[in-house]
């Protein structure tokens, strides 16, 4: 049986993708710091027929997450890993001190950097491996009242691209898969919080977002997860360092 590690698989994109890996046969380790939510997830896919594990930890905390990569890599075959974390909190340039910028390239950046260093030597060594990098729309767009991750992504997209022709002369694929608006807690806060600044409502900023989007509606956690699933397939064997947008046509700016 392969398997996959998921990170930040407690709810939303990691949540819907772990889903989705399970249901196609993929033994799914869960990782994030909610216990009681990645349980709960573990015996849904369970009762369904899948085959999953849930694992606690913090990945901002360097010392417990390393070892839990490296305990996972060591017991595990890993060839499919999905490298998804937190989004660091919604700010402008003058808001931002010394600390929030450490705490997000911890959270982004170095979260990446600590995955692929547990699980990248296993599949290099097997001559198979998949990786995908949840990355967001920023990366081809920068999005207004949120400069972490505006830079902290790019700067992900950035180790993507530079690993791959090692990764691939070695039969490992790496991509970043980056959404738009889909309809996560991640999403309402941030319309929550733009609301805030504005003095506006969550459902009319929420409207607004719709109105520049092609595809007239928010995406669904589902659908992300149907593309992350196809690029940690093995049918996905020709397609590596590439930054693909699941955002229903919304950035509109040349690569």
């Amino acid at each position: 049986m392969s398997h996959a590690l998921v990170l930040g698989a407690s709810r939303g994109l990691g949540a819907a993708t772990a889903q989705r890996l399970a249901a196609d046969g993929i033994h799914v380790h869960l990782l994030a710091r909610d216990l009681d939510r990645l349980t709960a997830l573990v015996t849904g896919i369970r009762e369904s027929g899948g085959h999953a594990d849930a694992h606690a930890v913090d990945a901002t905390e360097p010392e417990g997450f390393d070892a839990q990569l490296a305990a996972l890599a060591d017991r595990y075959p890993i060839r499919r890993l999905l490298i998804n974390s937190g989004g660091p909190r919604p700010a402008g340039f003058d808001q931002l001190t010394d600390t929030d910028w450490h705490d997000a390239g911890q959270g982004t950046l170095m979260v990446a950097v600590r995955a692929l260093r547990a699980v990248r030597p296993g599949m290099v060594s097997a001559g198979f491996g998949r990786i995908v990098v949840v990355g967001s729309s920023s990366v081809r767009q920068p999005i207004d009242g949120l400069l972490l991750s505006n830079v902290y992504r790019a700067g992900v997209l950035a180790l993507v691209k530079s690993l791959t022709p090692e990764l691939m002369a070695a039969g490992v694929t790496i991509n970043m898969l980056s959404p738009g608006r889909i309809d996560t807690d991640r999403v309402r806060s941030l319309d929550a919080a733009r609301a805030a600044r504005t003095g506006g409502d969550p459902t009319d900023v929420r409207a607004e977002s719709i109105r520049r989007i092609p595809a007239g509606r928010y995406g669904t956690p589902a659908e992300f997860a149907d593309a992350a699933a196809f690029l940690l397939s093995d049918t996905a064997s020709y397609l590596t360092g590439q930054s693909i947008l699941v955002d229903g046509g919304l950035v509109t700016a040349l690569p």
